[in-house]
């Protein structure tokens, strides 16, 4: 027991609970649980919740982090939801912090969803960049302030992405992803890595490494290392075109990353030669490419497609 009241997981732990629960770790949802208590309390301290905080955790899993998140949170008076996509895990996991967390048990809610599908409590039908997803819009309980999480590499960045969209109280956060995945989204222009998901996380935050996390904490083991991306939400840039509308400017950017402005945006602009005029008119060089700019160049672009 440790000084919270809240008994920390460790790898006999989980995988006694799996075991029982006959949950197999799947790739296809990313399952690759964490089991070792240092790492979990460092994710927890980096979240480091507040006072009237709520922590948003997406994936609790097994409840490893989730219960080092209780034990933060629990010791100013703040509140855990966890958005959790599998039923079996959503339904063990208050059972599991009743056992090892009682007195803490009513500052979690757990959610059953799809971390894709959750919007703010009261809210209406979510942002547009997940219309095309099947399924409801599940809203959360209470209005997050903090992200932590544990994400699967494949869906992390549209994750994030997401929810700094549908949920405006979301002021920072500390997401355990995948080494390449951290420094796609950690990175600036004219860096090697710098892409679509750096850009489009820039116009919601700034983010930051924040430590890299060997693949021996995990079980089962990956064949990747992980790294810890911190991030503080920041005004986007100013500018009379809509997110989507910039959004738009930067997925035709990278998607012919290799060429030029002028013949990467001739599709979105209708051509080549309105690419250019447009991209003058927004001060950014016609012969630049996509790598070269920064969060501000892809919204001046967008507004001058949306004034001329």
């Amino acid at each position: 027991m440790s000084h919270s009241g809240v008994r920390l997981l460790g790898p006999g732990d989980i995988r006694d609970i799996a075991g029982r629960l006959g949950v197999r770790p799947t790739k296809r949802l990313g399952q690759n649980f964490v089991v070792q208590q240092g790492t979990v309390r460092q994710i927890a301290a980096l979240a480091a919740p507040r006072a009237g905080d709520v922590v948003l955790e997406v994936g609790p899993g097994l409840g490893s982090l989730t219960l080092a998140l209780l034990e933060a949170a629990a010791a100013v008076g703040a509140r855990l939801v966890a958005v959790e996509i599998d039923r079996v895990l959503a339904a063990e996991l208050p059972r599991t912090v009743a056992a090892r967390a009682p007195e803490f048990a009513g500052q979690l809610a757990v959610v059953h969803a799809d971390a894709l599908r959750v919007v703010a409590p009261g809210s209406a039908p979510e942002p547009a960049d997940n219309a095309g997803r099947g399924g409801a819009a599940v809203e959360l309980p209470w209005a997050p302030t903090v992200l932590a999480a544990n994400l699967p590499y494949n869906v992390a960045v549209p994750v994030v992405l997401h929810l700094l969209a549908a949920l405006a109280s979301l002021a920072r956060g500390v997401v355990m992803v995948q080494a390449e995945v951290a420094d796609r989204m950690c990175a600036g222009p004219g860096s090697r890595v710098y892409g679509a998901p750096s850009a489009k996380l820039a116009w919601f935050a700034a983010a930051r490494s924040a430590g890299t996390v060997p693949r021996t904490v995990f079980w089962p083991v990956p064949n990747v290392d992980s790294k810890l991306v911190a991030f503080t939400r920041r005004e986007p840039p100013r500018t009379a075109a809509t997110r989507e509308e910039v959004f738009a400017v930067i997925d035709a950017a990278f998607g012919q990353r290799r060429k030029t402005l002028r013949a990467a945006l001739a599709g979105w602009a209708g051509s080549p030669a309105e690419a250019e005029r447009l991209l003058r008119a927004a001060d950014v060089d016609p012969g630049a490419r996509g790598e070269a700019l920064t969060i501000v160049d892809f919204s001046r672009i967008a507004q001058a497609s949306r004034l001329l």
